[in-house]
């Protein structure tokens, strides 16, 4: 299959597995960079090879081939990412960058073999899931973004729902990293400010940060 048609199934799982699960041509052709018109003549061409469901302006809807085929290219690519981020401790973004080529190039064999390396890991380095050779994600995802946390309580953080650099580089020199634990030691409801602890250090985030970084309580 080619990298275009595995991007457009991979945009559109992914765009359905966020909070406002739009997948509609005109969001998919925005996820990747492409014109609205280009955008309905891939999803029209992909619904005849039955990988997903096209009704003029509605949402893409992937047929179960067409999921299996994105949670398979997601599978290479969170593998990748996992690999190179312990092989070489590069950043976030760049081994996003990076994965986001390789994945196309990697055939099954070899991202069994990478995962049996890295002791089939669940999650990669964003705490994003890793799905099985079966194309199943066997985790459970109970994390919340930190503007839904309460004051007081202390989270470990789970996940981190960005490819932006700066985000990452931001994140990289606080400590806000997968598995780190922080307090959350005040909520500011109307300006949607979290001030949270972390390292001893006090850092306050505003939404566009609190949206995208999950939590887990810490028990």
């Amino acid at each position: 299959m080619s990298v275009a048609i595995e991007n457009f199934v991979k945009a559109i799982y992914k765009n359905g597995k966020r909070d406002n699960n739009d997948t509609k041509p005109g969001s998919i052709a925005k996820e990747l960079g492409i014109s609205n018109a280009a955008a309905t003549d891939m999803a029209k061409k992909l619904a005849t090879k039955d990988l997903l469901h096209y009704q003029k302006y509605q949402k893409l809807e992937l047929t179960d081939k067409g999921t299996k085929m994105a949670l398979n290219v997601v599978r290479k690519h969170r593998l990748w990412e996992s690999l190179l981020f312990k092989m070489f401790d590069m950043s976030l973004h760049d081994i996003h960058r990076e994965a986001e080529l390789l994945e196309h190039q990697t055939s099954d064999l070899l991202a069994n073999k990478i995962s049996a390396y890295l002791g089939n890991p669940k999650f990669d380095p964003h705490g994003d899931p890793i799905p099985n050779e079966d194309g199943q994600i066997t985790t459970t995802d109970t994390s919340i973004a930190m503007s839904q946390t309460s004051e007081g309580k202390t989270y470990i953080i789970s996940r981190l729902m960005s490819d932006d650099k700066e985000f990452f580089d931001f994140c990289a020199q606080h400590g806000l990293k997968y598995g780190n634990t922080i307090l959350i030691s005040k909520q500011f409801t109307t300006n949607k400010m979290t001030q949270i602890l972390i390292n001893n250090n006090t850092i306050i985030l505003n939404e566009d940060f609190t949206s995208i970084i999950y939590v887990n309580e810490h028990h």
